[in-house]
């Protein structure tokens, strides 16, 4: 079985960046939407290759020797998590295998793959790699495959390939943003002791955003087509994947704010254009209009 409240909080977009940081090591720096390129780079895609191989692999036997190896080795189990966090977990899952997704699409696109060669499988490696991260789950004593986190993991995925098969380009993006909240002094060991840890683990400081740039649905040109609405999500209460009889009951926070989607704006800098492309999953500081689910309204004049 299981064990109540286990550490669960924030891994998959932990895993995510991991992966992430690991993809542009063993390779070149991405240059996003290089369109110059008009047949395969046979070494740049050698790389991509091998490097991202290793990458998953190595994470993956890391990830087991870290946090797999305290448990007992089990047959395949599975675990009702659907309750937990608030959903922020899920959330998070979809937001790892796209951004994972949009990054490896990066990759094939540099490597000059062709671009629904590029969508299918670049698209496909967050799935691919969540994927091995639910198998050690599912054969751990101390967790177990989750259903919810697969459906969450292809919505994710579903959301970055759909959008480039229909419209070959991003209208809607998954975004992150994170502070540091008083939550995790409560339980450090869950939500994180140093403010990085605090960044990645505590569900109270952290938002998701769907980011949508209303030009990207105009024919006619827009001055401003970076210029994006950003729906969050968020909650606040969490010290544990289920609440105590007599804590609290954690309230889900919904906010509508203002972003910039880094990719829409004009710039014949290679430099510039990678920089934009690698930090566009993350949600720029904005004012935003927070809903509570207990019927509490907030402003905020900067949110991040």
């Amino acid at each position: 079985m299981v064990p109540e409240g286990r550490m669960r909080s924030n891994r998959s977009t932990l895993n995510a960046l991991l992966l992430l940081s690991g993809l542009l090591g063993p390779v070149h720096p991405l240059r996003a939407q290089d369109t110059a390129a008009t047949q395969v780079n046979r070494p740049r895609l050698l790389g991509v290759a091998v490097g991202g191989g290793l990458v998953v692999a190595g994470t993956l036997v890391a990830l087991d020797k870290a946090w797999y190896s305290q448990y007992e080795r089990v047959p395949f189990q599975t675990f009702n998590d659907g309750d937990e966090w608030l959903q922020m977990d899920k959330v998070g899952h979809a937001y790892s295998t796209y951004t994972v997704g949009r990054w490896g699409k990066g990759l094939l696109d540099w490597s000059g793959v062709d671009d629904r060669t590029a969508t299918w499988v670049g698209g496909s490696i967050g799935l691919i790699y969540l994927t091995g991260v639910e198998y050690l789950d599912a054969h751990s004593a101390g967790w177990g495959w989750s259903w919810w986190d697969m459906a969450a993991n292809v919505a994710g995925t579903g959301l970055f390939i759909g959008q480039e098969l229909g419209w070959h380009e991003q209208r809607f993006r998954l975004k992150y943003s994170a502070h540091l909240s008083p939550y995790a002094a409560q339980d450090p060991d869950l939500l994180g002791s140093t403010v990085p840890q605090r960044i990645l683990k505590d569900y109270n400081g952290a938002t998701y955003w769907l980011s949508v740039a209303p030009s990207a649905f105009k024919r006619s040109s827009a001055r401003c087509k970076w210029f994006s609405l950003s729906f969050g999500y968020g909650a606040e209460g969490l010290v544990s994947a289920m609440p105590a009889d007599n804590d609290p009951p954690p309230v889900r926070q919904f906010y509508l704010s203002f972003d910039v989607d880094m990719e829409r704006i004009p710039t014949r800098s290679k430099f510039l254009r990678t920089t934009f492309f690698l930090l566009n999953c993350i949600k720029v500081p904005a004012p935003a209009l927070e809903y509570r689910s207990n019927g509490v309204w907030y402003g905020h004049w900067l949110y991040f």
